[in-house]
Order: C-alpha cells, then sequence, then structure tokens
C-alpha cells in the first residue's frame, strides 16, 4: 500500500516520521519544518489513518511493508527513521525486514516488548458517535466527555474528525478497522537483534519504557541508547518540543 505524505525542505537527506495510534501526518508539522533546514522531511499517514488508503487488515508486517512500498515509489533508498508509539513499532519491525534502508531510527516512548490493549474507553467513546448524524463537534466532545475525561486526549481525537462534501461527519481513522484489531497494535517485535543505530525516547512520566525495560531492549537493540525527558508524558515530542527536537538533532548528527 502507497501511503499518503506530506514534504518538507529539498535537502539530500530524507527523514521520516511515522506518529502512533489515532494520529496522522499533519500531528509533525511543527517539528517537521524546524528540522527542514537539514533534512527533506516526509511524515507520513499510516493505513487506515489520515489520508492514506484504509484496509481491513491491520497489523505491523503490513505496516512496515506499507512504508518500503512508499519508499521505493519516491526512489528513497536509505533514511533516517522516527516513529512514536505505535509508529515506533511500526518502525522496529521495519528495522527488522529492511535494515538496509536505515541510517538510525529513533523510537519515541515505546519499546519492542507486548503491550495489553488500554485503549477500550477510547475505543468505546468513539463508537458511541454516530457521525453521519452529528449536527456539530461540540456535540461529538460532549459524547466523549463520559468516557475520555482528558481534554488534550480529546481534543488530539476530534483533529480526525472531518465534515463530509456530503453532509455529516466521519474520522480520518478508519475506526472499524482499529476496533477489530486493537490487540495487533500491542504485538511485541520478534526476538531476534536488530543492528541499527537506535535512539530510544523516554518521557520521564510515562511507563511505557520502565527502567526494568532497557536490559531487554539493549539486548535486542545492541547499537542503542537511552535518553529521558524529563516530566514529559507519553506526547514527548509535543509537551517538550524543544528538548525532543535538540535530542534528534544531536543523535542524527
Amino acid at each position: 500500500m502507497k501511503l499518503f505524505f506530506r514534504k518538507f525542505g529539498e535537502n539530500n537527506r530524507p527523514l521520516v516520521i511515522l506518529h502512533g495510534l489515532f494520529g496522522q501526518s499533519d500531528n509533525w508539522t511543527t517539528l517537521a519544518r524546524a528540522w527542514s533546514e537539514k533534512f527533506s522531511v516526509y511524515t507520513i499517514d499510516q493505513r487506515n489513518h489520515g489520508q492514506s488508503p484504509q484496509a481491513e487488515d491491520f497489523n505491523y508486517e503490513l505496516m512496515a511493508d506499507d512504508l518500503k512500498e512508499t519508499l521505493d515509489a519516491e526512489n528513497l533508498e536509505t533514511i533516517d527513521l522516527i516513529g512514536h508509539s505505535m509508529g515506533g513499532k511500526t518502525a522496529m519491525f521495519f528495522a527488522m525486514k529492511y535494515p538496509q534502508y536505515l541510517r538510525k531510527m529513533i523510537i519515541a516512548d515505546i519499546g519492542p516488548r507486548y503491550y495489553t490493549p488500554h485503549h477500550q474507553e477510547i475505543l468505546a467513546a468513539l463508537n458511541g458517535i454516530d457521525t453521519a448524524a452529528l449536527p456539530d463537534r461540540a456535540t461529538a466532545e460532549k459524547i466523549m466527555t463520559e468516557k475520555i475525561p482528558d481534554l488534550g486526549t480529546r481534543q488530539f481525537l476530534l483533529k480526525n474528525l472531518y465534515r463530509k462534501e456530503a453532509g455529516g461527519f466521519d474520522w480520518r481513522f478508519n475506526l472499524k478497522s482499529i476496533t477489530k484489531n486493537i490487540e495487533n497494535v500491542g504485538t511485541a517485535v520478534p526476538p531476534e537483534q536488530i543492528h541499527v543505530e537506535t535512539l530510544f525516547l523516554r518521557g520521564g512520566n510515562s511507563r511505557y519504557i520502565i527502567p526494568e525495560d532497557w536490559n531487554n531492549i539493549h539486548i535486542q537493540f545492541p547499537n542503542s541508547k537511552l535518553e529521558t525527558i524529563e516530566n514529559a508524558g507519553h506526547w514527548l515530542h509535543a509537551e517538550k518540543p524543544q528538548q525532543f527536537s535538540e535530542l534528534v538533532q544531536e543523535f542524527l548528527g
């Protein structure tokens, strides 16, 4: 599957960014513009997200293949790759299958281990909205509030809500496929070693990478290091963009 992307900059060194679950390429625009002074930055919509094609099947093997097909279509032979959360898992699967494409890789706040599904409340809230009959965005937020009390999470999700030309609203992500395949989002990366030079960035307030994880991560990724952004949660690139950007540019050189 060839994916939709946004491109920033016309430099020789390509930097590809993969968003997380329920995200889209547009979430990374501010950082992409900053990095475009040194890189050609490609922010990608993964399958079933944003403006990329939608499909019933949804797993990391397919998403890694989607990325390869997109890179080949753009004649990108060697890239630096950033992946956040679900995008980080896609990046790790891609590094396992197609390491020859990668110069360096940055994994933002996710490890290779299995994660128990934990988006049930979000999925229940989203599936409780009849988008075709929705009168306005405010009504959608009101419906979501009971199951999603956090304002930031609601606003993040509502960025995906758009008004259709024929009337009514719809989500830019494929809610049906994500709901059906949510178990796949937590899938562990197979335990073979990945030798791509890798930076793992974790939020100090996040529990996605805990101290007990690091030994196993370093065994599987022997050419890796870990940095912590203090006072940041899972959305470390949005909460601490300056520090995140500095660590990325320092690592990529």
